[in-house]
């Protein structure tokens, strides 16, 4: 309360008032007191110049001036007045101020006395004036006195004006003791009704200033049944609403954010400026920035790409732009970028979305090359069967010496044709999911020996060593028996067929903690680390010359990597150009 200026406003401002409109009615009683003082002074006093004229009548008009100065003198001390008796000429005849009538002749005439003046011409007068004989203020009142209507003299009575006002001060002590309690009093009202005001209002800002601050659970109550009293009410139902309103819009923009958080597109709002509104985290990790510390800055200063400003600089022309642009330290990464412009917003202007079609260009190419080289691959073969088939209806079939031979390349490239085919037919359903993989325990050295002996005679006809190396005789593993099969085989062939002679392959089949991994190891061709990466693609030839050569269909690598992935594991390589090569797929144990 005491820190209130409000409160100090209110009851400075009464306080005020009522000093005010004390001293004004104090300053009014007082004038009106002095009056009424006066006033009752002036009549007394004309009743006593009345009683005094009546008794010195006789004596006036007989002008016996010593019985009229005795007499005044005994009537003066009776009534404590200055009395003057004056004839119609001015002459004073007798008067109380004089011991005798000696002096009495001493004094000036009193002709121009103001009062005796008024008193001749209307038989009544008075005035208040400094007494030129005494020497100090004096009330004087006067009569006329007349025998048979016959004026013959002037009857005076006075009072000293320090009588008179030390009767109006006894009425003042009286006054002010009483007009200060009175203040007193109002002032102790006004400071419990500016209370009473202030305290409610105290109220109501508490509560708003906790409201600006958030919480919106404040509640004032206040008994009062005025305009205060509906203001608690009114306040109490804004809040109410302020937080419903404020809990929809939390969960709006949770939802928002999570929405955003959530979307794999990135999202940046600009405004008109282009400074950042928002962004989600996908358009940081897309653009290489912090979304929360970019709000507020420029987009060119976080993002310096001319091809995405231009798109933005298209918008704000009223269009809405595609276009797809390279970023990243190695330009490695392909973003679409689509910039709206937003017309009906305040804040956000612009709303660029980014969309990571990296994968889906590498998708892309990845098709097309797919096409090109199953089409090359399908081509070779076919164009040899029909060169031969040519050559032999052409009359060649008659040619004893050649038409075998014809016949013998004829059924090599069908036979390479068909295991193209059934190796295309065979990916096709592994990357589709059509493939019916079985998956049981199996005995990965168990099936490590079969594929082993199965791949010897290739390995003896090209001279090349082969060999196996189990860590135990069962090693269980959660695979597909046939599958398991076709990853030897395709390794170990592949192996086989750039391996020169003289040289070894080791297949190993050792556990760790919790896989079984599978390694085939050759002292082959080797291979250069640029064409590891995509070594497992399908058709991705090393020396495409030297594959077709050795009848090689392209898709080996790519079948044995998808049959790792689909038994939960995963294939790795390691070469070297002319030392050799380790493939090794990591399978998790039974």
């Amino acid at each position: 309360m005491w820190r209130s200026r409000l409160f100090w406003k209110l009851f400075a401002s009464y306080t005020a008032l009522n000093l005010v409109a004390t001293a004004a009615v104090v300053s009014i009683m007082f004038v009106w007191q002095h009056q009424q003082v006066v006033d009752q002074i002036r009549l007394r006093l004309h009743e006593s110049a009345t009683v005094i004229r009546n008794a010195v009548e006789s004596d006036l008009a007989a002008r016996n001036t010593e019985a009229m100065q005795r007499r005044v003198r005994e009537l003066s001390r009776e009534i404590d007045t200055r009395i003057t008796i004056v004839d119609m000429d001015g002459e004073v005849v007798a008067d109380s101020s004089q011991e005798t009538v000696e002096q009495v002749a001493q004094l000036e005439n009193h002709k121009v006395r103001p009062e005796l003046i008024q008193a001749t011409s209307e038989a009544y007068g008075t005035s208040q004036r400094m007494s030129p004989t005494l020497g100090h203020p004096m009330l004087y009142v006067a009569i006329r006195a007349d025998v048979e209507k016959v004026p013959i003299g002037l009857v005076r009575t006075a009072l000293p004006m320090n009588t008179v006002l030390a009767e109006v001060a006894n009425v003042q002590r009286v006054v002010w003791p009483v007009a200060l309690t009175l203040s007193l009093s109002i002032a102790a009202l006004t400071y419990i009704l500016a209370a009473r005001i202030v305290r409610p209002v105290q109220t109501l800002t508490t509560a708003a200033e906790a409201v600006a601050a958030g919480r919106y659970e404040q509640r004032p109550f206040l008994p009062n049944h005025d305009e205060l009293g509906m203001l608690a009410k009114s306040f109490n139902r804004m809040t109410r609403q302020l937080d419903i309103r404020e809990a929809q819009l939390r969960e709006s923009s949770h939802r928002l954010k999570t929405v955003l958080e959530g979307m794999v597109e990135g999202v940046i709002a600009l405004n008109s400026e282009q400074q950042v509104v928002l962004a989600n985290r996908a358009a940081g990790r897309l653009l290489k920035f912090d979304p929360i510390e970019a709000e507020g800055r420029p987009l060119l200063e976080l993002v310096r790409n001319r091809a995405m400003h231009d798109a933005i600089a298209t918008a704000a022309d009223g269009g809405t732009r595609r276009i797809e642009v390279m970023v990243g330290d190695d330009e490695n990464l392909v973003i679409g970028i689509h910039s709206t412009l937003l017309t009906a917003e305040s804040t956000m202007q612009y709303i660029v979305v980014l969309e990571d079609v990296t994968e889906l260009r590498r998708l892309e190419t990845l098709r097309q090359d797919f096409v090109a080289n199953a089409s090359h691959e399908l081509k070779t073969p076919l164009a040899s069967i029909k060169a031969y088939s040519e050559t032999l209806l052409n009359g060649a079939i008659h040619d004893d010496t050649n038409n075998r031979r014809f016949l013998e390349r004829i059924d090599e490239q069908a036979e390479r044709l068909h295991e193209l085919i059934l190796d295309l037919l065979s990916i096709a359903k592994i990357e589709s999911g059509e493939q019916a993989f079985e998956i049981t325990e199996v005995n990965l050295a168990a099936v490590g020996r079969n594929c082993v002996a199965e791949q010897q005679p290739l390995a003896d006809a090209r001279e090349v060593t082969l060999r196996l190396e189990a860590a135990s005789d069962s090693i269980p593993v959660q695979a597909d028996p046939e599958g398991l099969r076709q990853i030897f085989s395709n390794l170990i062939d592949n192996a086989a067929k750039y391996t020169p002679p003289g040289g070894s392959i080791t297949v190993t089949c050792r556990t760790t903690e919790t896989d079984a991994v599978i390694e085939v190891r050759d002292t082959g061709i080797g291979i250069s680390s640029e064409h590891l990466p995509r070594l497992f693609e399908r058709f991705y030839r090393v020396d495409k010359a030297r594959s077709r050569e050795l009848g090689g269909t392209g898709l080996g690598l790519s079948i044995v990597k998808h049959m790792a992935l689909s038994f939960g594991g995963r294939v790795e390589v390691d070469s070297v150009a002319d030392e050799g090569s380790v493939f090794t797929i990591v399978l998790p144990l039974a």
